[in-house]
């Protein structure tokens, strides 16, 4: 497939259409277990897909978060990710620690081996990116990185805004 074809600039499709087509296709493709399971093989990690995006949600926190807080960044309810920091704390990669503001509550802290676990992950990701986009420009590069945090932008409002529709909060 030449570059033109595969950015969406060639063949009289729509932009959007081929926008939507490509990110479905990569969507599929990055979240393939196969995939999944020979970069955390490379970087050396046993956690699951959903407990890395916990572990990057919660260094995206500052390191340091409310259960319900973390269930709102990612999209779930509070009982599966209160499940899930079980899992977690039973591999050393969070802790639940107390909360300053409410006695009664508990947060969620990375510790320095999930730290250590994401870093490595992401070392592995940010060199097969750094091969996949060889040849794009560091300002293609960010047009793109702009196009798809608006796209997660307005999916995660319009998700929020689902919620509120159901009386469920966001």
């Amino acid at each position: 497939m030449d570059r033109d074809r595969a950015d969406g600039r060639g063949g009289g499709q729509d932009p959007t259409a081929a926008l939507q087509k490509v990110l479905a296709t990569l969507a599929y493709l990055l979240t393939r277990s196969r995939a999944h399971e020979r970069h955390v093989a490379e970087a050396g990690v046993t956690a699951a897909r959903s407990d890395l995006w916990l572990l990057m949600a919660l260094e995206d926190s500052g390191g340091v978060s409310r259960v319900g807080d973390l269930a709102a960044q990612l999209l779930v309810e509070p009982p599966h990710v209160t499940r899930q920091i079980g899992q977690l704390e039973s591999q050393d990669l969070v802790e639940r620690t107390p909360d300053e503001l409410d006695r009664r509550a508990r947060k969620v802290a990375i510790t320095p081996h999930g730290r250590a676990t994401l870093e490595r992950l992401n070392r592995i990701s940010q060199a097969n990116f750094r091969d996949a986009l060889a040849g794009f420009d560091d300002a293609d590069i960010a047009a793109t990185v702009a196009v798809l945090n608006h796209l997660v932008a307005y999916a995660r409002e319009k998700h929020a805004h689902e919620d509120r529709q159901r009386g469920r909060g966001a």
